[in-house]
C-alpha cells in the first residue's frame, strides 16, 4: 500500500500541490505496523480529498484506478525491497525518480485509453460539452452517471482517438442541459432567433427536461421575432414546468408578450405572479411604452410608487420613455427632481434618457442643460443629441455636434452615422456626406444594411444620383429600404424612367414591394406621365391589398391626375372608404392640374360640409383654382378662412395668395398679402415680381427686383423669367439684355429655353429680328419649337415675309403635326399681299 501512496503524493508534488511526507521503513510489516499503515491509509485519504479541491480536474477522473488499488488488503501486496523503498522515497537518485514518473504516466495513459474504449463503447451514457467549453480545464466529454471526464487535447490520449471521433456520427454524444442553455443563449444573443426556437424544439424532442435558464432565451427570440403563437406556446410549457412563479421568466414573458403586441396577455401574466418587485414592475411599464401607451404606463408607475417599490434606473427610463410619447413635459420634469434625489444623475443611461424625454417634448434648452452638466457621455448621449437636433431641422446643428462628438475622441456607432447621414440630407450637404462616408467605411459599419441605406438616402436627397448608385451596387445584402430610396432618390432626381426600371428589378429579386415602393413607383409613373405603367401598379397594389392604404390611394389619385386621367383619379377617390384631409387634397389638387379649377372648388366646399377640417395644403389648392378660373370672391373667402385657422401668410401658403389676387387682377391685394409676410422667402418674391409682370407694371416689377438683391433673397430661374417678361411687356430691350447677361455672371443661374425665349420674345416685340434670328442660332441648347414660333410672331408684327418664311420650316420641321405653325405664316403672306402664297400655306 506504501508504493501507490507516494505515487500519489508524488502526482501532487509534480502538479505544484502540498504532498504528503510517508515513510515505511519495514519491508514485512508487524500487526502493529498494519494498523499503523491503515491509519495512514485513513489520514490520505482525508488529505486526498482536500487535495483534490485544488488540484486539476485531470487528475481526478485518471487517479481512480489508483485510488481502488489503494483500497486493497496489505496482505496481497509484495514485500518491497530497500532499493525499491529507497528510490520511492525519493533518496535513490535523480534517474530513479524519472523511471517512478515514466510508470506513473504509464498508468495514466491506460487509465484514460480505458475511459476512451468506454465512451465508444456506449457512447449515450456520455455527454457532450464540446461546443459549449467555458475554459481549457472544463472537459470535453462526462459521464452521466460516474462523472468521469475526458479532455480532446490531452498527452494522454491514444492516438487512435482523433478517427474514432471523425468517424462518429453528429449527435451520437448527447449534449446536457448546461451545454442546451449555452448554445440557446449563444444564439439569441448573436441574433439568430429563428435558430434559437428550432433548437429549443429539437432539445425537447430529444427529451431534455428545460429550466427556467432554457426559457429566457427562447422568449427573447420570439419577442425579437415578434413570433406570438409560438410564445404562447413556451409559455405553456413553462406552465407545465412550474416555473412561472419565477421572477425573470415572469419579467421574459411580460417583455415578449408586449413586444409580439398584445399587451392584454402581458397584462394576465402580471396579474398572476404572486409578487410584484422592481423587475416586474419595469417589465409591464416598459411593455406598455413598447405598445405605445404611454399614458397607462405613467399610470403604472404611479401605482407603483403607492405600493412601496423603489425605482431603479431602468423604471425610470421607462417612465422618461413615456413621458416622451405622450409629451408629457411636467410630468417629465417632476421624474427628473426624483433620479436627483435617488442619485441616479450619474447614470449615464438614465442621463441620456432624460436629454432624449426633453428633446421629443419639443424642450431643446432642456436637453442642452442636461447635457451640458453631465460628467461624462458615451455615444448613446451623443446620438440622441444629434437625432433631436435632426428631428428640429437643425441639420448644421447636428454636424456642429458630430464634429465635436469626434474631438472629444468618442467613436460613432451605426446609430450616429445614420443620425449625422439624416443632418446631411437634411440640408443637402453632400461634401460632409462624403466625409462621413469615408468614417463609416473606416469603422466597419458599411456592413450594416441600415447604415447603407441611410447613405444611399442621404445622396439621393443631395441631388448626386452617382454616388447613390455606387454605394447601391456595392451592397451585398438589399431589403425593400434599399429600393425604397433608390426608387425615391430617382423620382426626386426626376428619371422617372429609371425608378420604374428599378421597380422591375426589385420584383425579379423577389424583394416584396411595401407601402412607400408603391407611392414612390406612383409618383415615378405620374412624372413621366407613363399612364399604362401606372395602371398596371394599381392592379398590382390591389392584388397585394394595400387598396385601403390611404396614403397609396392619394398617391394614385395624384398619378392619375398627371397623366390627365382625371376620372381615373375620381374613381379611385369616390371608392375609398373614408376621406381624410390627405385623399380631399389629392383630388383637389388633381382637379387644379387638369384645368378643373371650377370643379376643385366644388370638391372643397363638399370637403366643409362633410366636415372634415382643411389644412394649408388645401388652401394652397383652393387658392390655385381660384387663380385658373379668375374666382376672385371665392379667393378672398378662402383668405377670411386662412386668417380664422391662424395660419402664418409664410412659404406656399402666402405665395398662393399674392398669385391668385394677381392673376385675378386686384394687384394691390397682392401688395397687401406680401406686406403682412414676416419672413419671405424667394417664392413670395417672385409671386409678387410676376404679378408686377403680368400688369405690365415695369417700373415696380424693377424697383421689386432691386430691394430683392439688397435684402439678399437668393435669386433663381423664376425670378430671371419674371424680369424678362416684365421688360419684354414695357419694350424694355435694353435693360431686359442686361439683366439676362446680369443674372448669368453675377448670379451664375444657367440660361435655360425658358430664358432665351424671353429674349426672342423682347427682340420681336422691339422689330430687332436680325439680333432675334442671330441669337437663336448660337444658343448653347438647341431650340425648341415654341423659340421658333416666337420669332415667327413677330415676323407676322413687323410683316417679314422672308425671314417668316425661313422660320416657319424650322417650326413645321420641329413640330410637323402642329397646324398652329402654319398660321402665321399665311397671315404674313396675305399681309404682303400674297394671296396665292398665303392660301396655299
Amino acid at each position: 500500500m506504501c508504493d501507490v501512496v507516494v505515487v500519489v503524493e508524488e502526482c501532487f508534488q509534480q502538479c505544484g500541490k502540498v504532498q504528503l511526507r510517508t515513510v515505511v521503513k519495514a519491508s514485512s510489516p508487524s500487526l502493529q505496523q498494519q494498523n499503523s499503515i491503515a491509519w495512514l491509509g485513513t489520514q490520505h485519504r482525508q488529505q486526498r480529498s482536500r487535495l483534490y479541491a485544488r488540484a486539476p480536474r485531470l487528475l481526478h477522473s485518471q487517479l481512480l484506478p489508483l485510488e481502488s488499488a489503494a483500497r486493497r488488503p496489505v496482505a496481497l501486496r509484495a514485500p518491497i525491497s530497500v532499493e525499491t523503498k529507497a528510490s520511492l522515497t525519493g533518496r535513490g537518485g535523480s534517474g530513479q525518480k524519472k523511471l517512478v514518473e515514466k510508470l506513473f504516466e504509464a498508468n495514466q495513459k491506460r487509465s484514460v485509453e480505458k475511459l476512451w474504449q468506454k465512451l465508444f463503447s456506449d457512447p449515450s451514457q456520455w455527454w457532450d460539452h464540446r461546443s459549449e467549453k467555458v475554459n481549457a480545464r472544463y472537459p470535453d466529454f462526462k459521464h452521466k452517471k460516474t462523472q468521469e471526464a475526458l479532455w480532446l487535447n490531452s498527452n494522454l490520449n491514444p492516438p487512435w482517438v482523433e478517427a474514432e471521433l471523425a468517424s462518429m456520427a453528429p449527435g451520437t454524444v448527447q449534449l446536457n442541459l448546461f451545454a442546451w442553455n449555452m448554445r440557446l443563449a449563444r444564439y439569441a444573443k448573436s441574433g439568430q432567433y429563428d435558430k434559437t426556437v428550432d433548437l429549443f424544439k429539437q432539445m425537447q424532442q430529444e427529451g431534455m427536461i428545460p429550466n427556467r435558464f432554457t426559457f429566457i432565451p427562447v422568449l427573447n427570440a420570439c419577442a425579437s421575432l415578434q413570433a406570438l403563437e409560438e410564445g404562447r406556446w413556451i409559455h405553456t410549457q413553462i406552465i407545465q414546468s412550474g416555473c412561472e412563479s419565477d421572477v425573470y421568466l415572469g419579467s421574459s414573458l411580460i417583455n415578449m408578450y408586449a413586444k409580439c403586441g398584445s399587451i392584454e396577455d402581458a397584462w394576465r401574466v402580471f396579474n398572476r405572479m404572486p409578487t410584484h418587485d422592481v423587475v416586474v414592475w419595469s417589465a409591464i411599464i416598459s411593455g406598455h411604452v413598447k405598445c405605445g401607451q404611454g399614458q397607462k404606463a405613467l399610470a403604472l408607475y404611479q401605482q407603483m410608487q403607492l405600493e412601496g417599490v423603489e425605482p431603479d434606473p431602468v423604471i425610470f427610463m421607462g417612465v422618461l420613455n413615456a413621458c416622451g410619447i405622450v409629451a408629457a413635459l411636467e410630468v417629465g420634469r417632476h421624474v427628473h427632481e426624483q433620479i436627483i434625489q435617488t442619485g441616479f444623475m450619474s447614470d449615464v443611461l438614465v442621463s441620456s434618457s432624460l436629454i432624449d424625454m426633453y428633446a421629443k417634448c419639443g424642450s431643446i434648452e432642456d436637453a442642452w442643460r442636461v447635457f451640458n452638466e453631465m460628467p461624462t457621455r458615451d455615444v448613446v448621449t451623443w446620438s440622441i443629441m444629434i437625432v433631436a437636433h435632426v428631428k428640429y431641422r437643425q441639420g448644421q446643428k447636428a454636424l456642429a455636434l458630430y464634429q465635436q462628438m469626434q474631438r472629444e475622441r468618442v467613436e460613432p456607432d451605426p446609430v450616429t452615422f445614420v443620425a449625422v447621414l439624416n443632418a446631411c440630407a437634411s440640408i443637402a450637404a453632400l461634401e460632409e456626406g462624403r466625409c462621413v462616408e469615408r468614417g463609416i467605411i473606416q469603422s466597419g459599419c458599411e456592413s450594416h444594411v441600415f447604415v447603407s441605406n441611410a447613405l444611399v438616402d442621404m445622396y439621393a436627397k443631395c441631388g448626386s444620383i452617382e454616388d447613390a448608385c455606387r454605394v447601391f451596387n456595392r451592397m451585398s445584402t438589399r431589403d425593400v429600404v434599399t429600393w425604397n430610396a433608390m426608387i425615391l432618390g430617382h423620382v426626386k432626381c426626376g428619371q422617372g424612367q429609371k425608378a420604374l426600371v428599378l421597380y422591375k428589378e426589385m420584383q425579379q429579386e423577389g424583394v416584396k414591394p411595401d407601402p412607400i415602393t408603391f407611392m414612390g413607383v406612383l409618383n415615378a409613373c405620374g412624372s413621366i406621365v407613363a399612364l399604362e405603367e401606372g395602371r398596371h401598379v394599381h392592379e398590382q397594389i390591389i392584388q397585394t391589398g394595400f387598396m385601403s392604404n390611404i396614403h397609396i390611394c392619394s398617391s394614385l389619385i395624384d398619378m392619375y391626375a398627371k397623366c390627365e386621367s382625371i376620372e381615373n383619379a375620381l374613381r379611385v377617390f369616390t371608392k375609398m372608404p373614408t376621406h381624410d384631409v390627405v385623399a380631399w387634397n389629392s383630388i383637389i389638387l388633381g382637379n387644379v392640374k387638369c384645368g378643373e379649377g371650377q370643379k376643385a372648388i366644388a370638391l372643397y366646399q363638399q370637403m366643409q360640409q362633410e366636415g372634415v377640417e382643411p389644412n394649408h395644403v388645401t388652401f394652397v389648392g383652393v387658392l390655385n383654382a381660384c387663380a385658373t378660373v379668375l374666382a376672385l370672391g371665392e379667393g378672398r373667402h378662402a383668405e377670411e378662412q386662412i386668417i380664422q385657422r391662424g395660419y402664418e401668410l409664410n412659404g406656399s401658403l402666402g405665395s398662393s395668395l399674392i398669385d391668385m389676387y394677381a392673376k385675378c387682377g386686384s394687384i394691390e391685394d397682392a401688395c397687401r398679402v406680401f406686406n403682412k409676410i414676416s419672413t419671405r422667402d424667394v417664392v413670395a418674391w417672385n409671386a409678387m415680381l410676376g404679378g408686377y409682370a403680368m400688369h405690365g407694371l415695369a417700373k415696380e416689377a424693377l424697383e421689386h427686383f432691386h430691394r430683392m438683391c439688397e435684402e439678399g433673397v437668393s435669386i433663381d430661374n423664376v425670378t430671371c423669367i419674371s424680369i424678362l417678361s416684365a421688360c419684354s411687356h414695357a419694350g424694355l430691350v435694353d435693360e431686359g439684355l442686361h439683366y439676362f447677361e446680369f443674372m448669368s455672371l453675377v448670379h451664375h443661374i444657367s440660361t435655360t429655353v425658358e430664358h432665351y425665349a424671353c429674349i426672342i420674345d423682347l427682340l420681336g416685340r422691339a422689330g430687332r429680328l436680325d439680333e432675334a434670328e442671330d441669337l437663336i442660332k448660337i444658343m448653347p441648347c438647341e431650340p425648341t419649337a415654341s423659340i421658333w414660333r416666337a420669332l415667327l410672331g413677330a415676323c407676322q408684327i413687323h410683316h417679314n415675309v422672308e425671314m417668316g418664311n425661313r422660320v416657319a420650316k424650322a417650326v413645321l420641321e420641329l413640330d410637323p403635326g402642329n397646324s398652329l405653325g402654319s398660321m402665321p405664316l399665311s397671315n404674313i403672306n396675305i399681309a404682303a399681299g400674297r394671296w396665292d402664297l398665303g392660301a396655299s400655306v
